[in-house]
């Protein structure tokens, strides 16, 4: 931390050395600010990148203390963002929606810089790779250390970003309710998001790590179809199920980084030659369509909208599957809209007479299929999914870890035995007493895909053919609707893709999502129903410390 508290103070430094750069900022309205808002300002003369990065390091210096949502930031952001400007003033048809925008990325994507690339290890301290990112780095985002792949770890904690006590017992705060958790390996790119620590922010998913924290905290974030976006850099737990994808404020953004990660990679290349199919002509933006949820099919799943497991956290559960048909038929009436978020924001006891006045209105949303199944003994294959993959993934740990260790520059560990017996000659820093490290020793005992990771592969495959492919397919579903990442699962093991809108906040405060997923390459459809269902709720606000007045 104090390694954080030198670059950020050097970094605003070097703002107050350039001057006049910030002083065409006057007017902007930097919170909540979006990708689209930020490029109107360095149009209309309002807004400059250095401004820009100016107002989100100090943002970090003010709130990172209590959230420790980011690890690091980037002494040379205020030079990237200055030659932004350079580069825009010079010539103003050379800039793609993303320039001079700073983007905060999570510490397993590696960066060619004066930033560390570590999965918040120090194991990784001063690793070295081999190539540069090519944008404003703001810094890297907070993970859970490994992405959440080593065990015994809560959401957020990393031996880098959680050296002092309080991350302990709260290694990450969420910025709605300091006591929740921020969920997920991507948390801090979540929370960072959130509490405007950053204008986009960039995370990874395995398994729930994007969808769980944008859920959380009131974010949007999008899951890619597993090679739609290069995974070439990226501190890697299985190239089977690992995914980039941006986890944003809103929608448009999202979609407008999505279009800048998506694409084929020479270094990723069986994967995005794979997927580089799904990509459409004229890239992701076209889908941003008010009316995107008119038509659609969608299912609702039975066994996740259930009482036993919302009943007492979520606003949603007081009618079950039904609460979602309201979510998904409200459309094109502001009047409506209004209602909805303050009945889904504080106390939806209207919530029946809500859903009668929306239900008169089936035309002009989508058609909702409901009681269907994923897969029979749904409760018996969710509660054991992941064990049941666990055993393929920690052999594809050891082989991919040890392959990206081997090719940096430089490193202070090579394999997977070398982390271990780093971890064990550092133990109270890398707290092995609290929380071990059982998964990063399970992988190292693996020797490759062998028979019974095979016979689990073939298991996974089944699960996902026969199970929400055929479902999908079955019924000509567009997407399902499921809470959260409480499908994310069965996204992960098929490779698809998925995106979760904030969706409201339960009594105490916290945030919950709802989540549109489908079939590999379906990013355009889920686009369209997750930015209409954006549109016609807007249930996303600015988050508050509770007990405080002031907000962020």
């Amino acid at each position: 931390m104090a390694q954080l508290r030198l670059r950020l103070a050097a970094a605003i430094v070097t703002v107050a050395a350039v001057g006049g750069a910030c002083s065409t900022a006057a007017g902007f309205e930097f919170n909540e600010a979006t990708v689209d808002t930020i490029q109107l300002g360095f149009r209309n003369g309002s807004l400059t990148s250095t401004a820009l990065v100016r107002f989100y390091l100090n943002q970090i210096v003010s709130l990172n203390p209590l959230l420790h949502a980011v690890i690091e930031v980037n002494p040379d952001a205020v030079a990237q963002a200055a030659r932004a400007d350079a580069e825009r003033a010079s010539d103003h048809r050379c800039c793609g929606p993303l320039h001079g925008v700073p983007i905060l990325l999570k510490d397993n994507i590696a960066t060619r810089d004066k930033l560390n690339t570590t999965a918040g290890s120090l194991a990784l301290l001063g690793s070295v790779v081999r190539r540069d990112a090519g944008a404003v780095i703001l810094g890297k985002a907070n993970p859970s250390e490994w992405s959440h792949f080593r065990g015994g770890l809560p959401s957020g904690w990393s031996a880098r970003g959680g050296q002092t006590r309080v991350f302990v017992e709260l290694p990450m705060k969420n910025p709605y309710v300091l006591s929740a958790t921020p969920c997920g390996s991507s948390s801090g790119s979540g929370v960072a998001a959130a509490a405007n620590m950053a204008s986009v922010t960039l995370g990874t998913e395995t398994d729930g790590s994007i969808l769980c924290p944008a859920s959380l905290n009131s974010v949007v974030g999008i899951k890619p179809t597993v090679g739609l976006t290069s995974r070439s850099g990226v501190i890697p737990i299985t190239p089977r199920q690992d995914t980039v994808g941006p986890m944003c404020r809103t929608v448009s953004d999202a979609v407008h980084v999505l279009d800048s990660i998506a694409g084929y990679d020479a270094l990723d290349a069986e994967a995005t030659g794979a997927a580089s199919k799904y990509i459409p002509v004229g890239g992701y933006g076209q889908f941003l369509r008010m009316d995107g949820l008119r038509g659609k099919r969608i299912g609702i799943p039975n066994g996740f909208f259930t009482k036993e497991k919302y009943g007492k956290k979520q606003l949603w559960a007081r009618n079950s599957n039904k609460f979602i048909v309201v979510y998904l038929l409200v459309l094109d009436n502001d009047k409506l809209s209004d209602t909805f978020r303050l009945e889904t924001t504080y106390s939806y006891t209207n919530t029946h007479h809500l859903l009668t006045h929306l239900l008169h209105r089936r035309k002009h949303g989508a058609m909702v299929i409901e009681n269907i199944d994923i897969i029979e003994n749904l409760t018996l294959v969710k509660d054991h999914l992941f064990e049941i993959d666990l055993v393929a993934m920690r052999a594809e740990f050891k082989l991919s870890l040890n392959a990206y260790l081997s090719d940096l520059l430089y490193s202070p560990v090579r394999s997977l035995a070398d982390v271990i017996a780093f971890n064990n000659a550092h133990p109270v820093k890398e707290r092995l007493k609290g929380f071990g490290q059982s998964i990063l020793i399970d992988s190292e005992k693996t020797n490759g895909i062998a028979s019974q990771e095979k016979a689990v592969l073939e298991i996974l495959n089944e699960i996902s053919t026969d199970g929400l492919e055929k479902l999908m397919k079955k019924h000509q579903l567009d997407a399902i609707v499921t809470p959260n990442n409480d499908a994310s699962g069965f996204f992960a093991i098929g490779g698809m893709p998925a995106i979760t809108v904030p969706a409201g906040y339960n009594r105490q405060g916290v945030p919950f999502g709802i989540c549109f997923g489908g079939l590999k390459g379906y990013e355009p459809r889920l686009i369209e129903m997750a930015y209409a269902f954006e549109q016609a709720t807007k249930v996303r606000r600015m988050p508050r410390f509770k007990g405080l007045s002031r907000k962020l």
